[in-house]
């Protein structure tokens, strides 16, 4: 399998907007409570994009592998990293290439990702192999993503589907979704995606 398209390119972590500003901070805000919850000492972040949770990781004292499936952005995470005094190890390398004896990890961080997948079970499955035991995984809440995208005018031609976005999950059909594979420990809402702490599941308990 090959890597999946890019989708939009918003820098939603470096946004100036005060109103974006602020949903990053309660998406934040919620992620640091759930990481805290696992104790771990290492995590892996799939689709790192521009390494912002990377870096944020790296801070807590963890030792942080990241990889995404687009080099391009890799010199972006790496440049941050490099001003944040952040040591990360950067990989570039898509989802569906990970190998759980090279890219396994105590807790495996996937958000924005899988609504980008052509194939997001594949993915998921994937995703299943690496965590050891820990995945915190978020994707855009819908219907809400849309309607906000409408609200604001942006890809009116799409009915407010953003770019790239090839999956759509409500809160409910996403911890559904997470739950052919993992043990679903907690799903939180920061507006407006929907953010989830799960478990692996044993191989007889999956579906």
């Amino acid at each position: 399998m090959t890597a999946e398209p890019a989708g939009n390119v918003y820098d939603k972590y470096g946004t100036r907007n005060p109103v974006a500003r602020r949903l990053m901070a309660g998406f934040m805000a919620d992620l640091d409570e759930l990481v805290a919850r696992t104790g771990v000492q290492e995590a892996h972040e799939v689709g790192c994009g521009e390494g912002e949770i990377s870096i944020r990781l790296a801070r807590r004292g963890m030792r942080v592998h990241a990889t995404d499936a687009f080099g391009e952005v890799l010199e972006e995470a790496r440049r941050r990293a490099a001003e944040a005094h952040a040591e990360i190890d950067f990989e570039a390398i898509p989802v569906e290439q990970l190998e759980p004896e090279r890219h396994g990890a105590e807790l495996v961080v996937c958000c924005e990702v899988l609504e980008h997948l052509r194939h997001p079970e594949r993915g998921l499955e994937v995703l299943s192999r690496l965590s050891r035991p820990w995945l915190l995984a978020s994707v855009p809440r819908e219907p809400l993503w849309r309607a906000l995208n409408l609200a604001r005018l942006s890809y009116l031609g799409a009915l407010g589907n953003t770019p790239g976005h090839l999956n759509h999950w409500s809160k409910e059909a996403f911890e559904r979704f997470l739950g052919t594979r993992f043990e679903v420990i907690d799903v939180v809402s920061p507006l407006p995606w929907t953010m989830a702490l799960c478990r692996v599941r044993e191989a007889g308990d999956r579906d």
